[in-house]
């Protein structure tokens, strides 16, 4: 169990490691200050807003939730309208934002987003059923074409925004709201949730059609999915969310879910989540300097590694101010250690990833625009490098970037400077 400490979130910070040694060659080299240092949220982290939000038009924010039907892509069988996506998407990137998405069958007190024509096979034969106390659709998993239809929509959407900047993350899964359970209504393996044996086809697919785009399951799969009979599906690069994070259960129950899938997942997939709805209590506290149920977010989003959580409702009870400071604790930050120059021979940079988790796209220091060979992609955190790139002209006016081709439009990925 996690130790906390009696700190707030003004005052938490981690220990900053020494400065690796300057390499022979470069000891003699001039120092330069590091200019162009930024403290905001970075792109592909932090708290994230739903596209609704009054509040989404913000730089305290870098992504923005959707859920997405699937009927509103695909309502006869072979024909895909993508435009609900599109339209979504340039809308989230016209806000300097990039989106998160999650397509759903089963949302409580809703019909099934089954595509139409699936429905109105004579083989096909949803479940009606009450899920907390509201008349909720689950689909029928035995129907073949169902089954044909979510590995051909999954293949098709790969195809399409695999490498789509305006999409930073996929959320999906099974049963209430994607969730990958169904804690309430008529849980039916193999009919109202598809068999392992399905759910172990699509986990493979999975892993052959996104080769860029990072996707995720809910922790809640360790209990309903294949992996226990199936272990080797553990090995596919998929990240985890958790829609319940800073609950009081978390310890005792949450946390059993990661560690089943594992604690250095974060290392080669994104970490996320919700916070808790358990409560009202939660969704008021969680943000709180001092902390809800004995935790800080910031000691907990450095324990799981999150680079992302869904904080919808946050702008009712915190200020922008501490909504963009948690943001802060999530994900990758870089850090220029020191900035050394030779004119005739380039720039030898030590850079650090001060966050709690990896970046997941490739990014590439930079200097006067110049790359270095090094993908950022991997460099976890605490760990730092000495990065050289050859130039044939540095002065003291050279500048430092970090290029990334994976933004939209005015988004930047900054970095601090060496104060702590």
């Amino acid at each position: 169990m996690l130790l906390i400490t009696a700190c707030t979130a003004e005052k938490f910070q981690k220990v900053r490691l020494p400065d690796l040694e300057v390499p022979e060659e470069w000891k003699e080299a001039q120092q330069l200050p590091v200019r162009g240092a930024t403290d905001g949220v970075q792109p592909m982290t932090g708290i994230v807003f739903w596209t609704d939000n009054d509040k989404v038009a913000t730089d305290c924010i870098q992504l923005e939730y959707s859920y997405m039907r699937y009927c509103d892509v695909c309502s006869q069988k072979d024909v895909y309208d993508w435009s609900a996506v599109e339209a979504l998407l340039d809308e989230v990137a016209a806000r300097k934002h990039q989106a998160i998405l999650r397509f759903y069958y089963t949302y409580v007190g809703q019909e099934c987003t089954v595509p139409d024509y699936i429905k109105a096979l004579p083989e096909y034969e949803e479940t009606v059923g009450r899920s907390e106390g509201e008349r909720t659709c689950f689909p029928d998993w035995r129907c073949e074409e169902l089954q044909r239809f979510h590995l051909e929509f999954y293949r098709r959407f790969a195809e399409r925004y695999d490498h789509d900047p305006r999409l930073a993350f996929l959320e999906t899964g099974f049963g209430l709201w994607a969730e990958y359970h169904i804690y309430d209504g008529p849980y039916i393996p193999g009919r109202t949730f598809p068999s392992k044996e399905f759910q172990a086809e699509w986990i493979g697919k999975m892993d052959e059609w996104f080769t860029d785009l990072p996707w995720c399951i809910s922790i809640d799969a360790a209990d309903y999915g294949p992996f226990a009979e199936d272990t080797e599906l553990l090995k596919h690069c998929f990240g985890n969310f958790d829609d319940s994070f800073m609950c009081k259960e978390h310890d005792r129950e949450n946390a059993v879910n990661w560690r089943f899938f594992g604690t250095e997942r974060y290392i080669s997939a994104p970490l996320g989540g919700e916070f808790s709805y358990y409560t009202s209590y939660d969704q008021k506290h969680c943000l709180d300097e001092k902390g809800l149920h004995g935790r800080l977010f910031e000691e907990q989003a450095d324990r799981f590694h999150l680079t992302f959580i869904i904080g919808n409702d946050q702008p009712r009870y915190q200020k922008m101010s501490r909504i963009r400071s948690a943001g802060t604790a999530t994900g990758y930050r870089f850090r220029i250690r020191q900035f050394r120059i030779k004119e005739g021979v380039g720039a030898a940079v030590l850079i650090e990833n001060a966050g709690v988790a990896p970046i997941y796209r490739d990014a590439f220091l930079a200097v006067d625009g110049t790359r270095a060979d090094f993908n950022l992609r991997t460099l976890l955190p605490d760990q730092q490098i000495w990065l050289e790139i050859p130039l044939p002209s540095v002065s003291e006016t050279s500048t430092l970037s970090i290029a990334c081709d994976h933004l939209v439009p005015g988004q930047e990925i900054g970095f601090t400077s060496s104060t702590f």
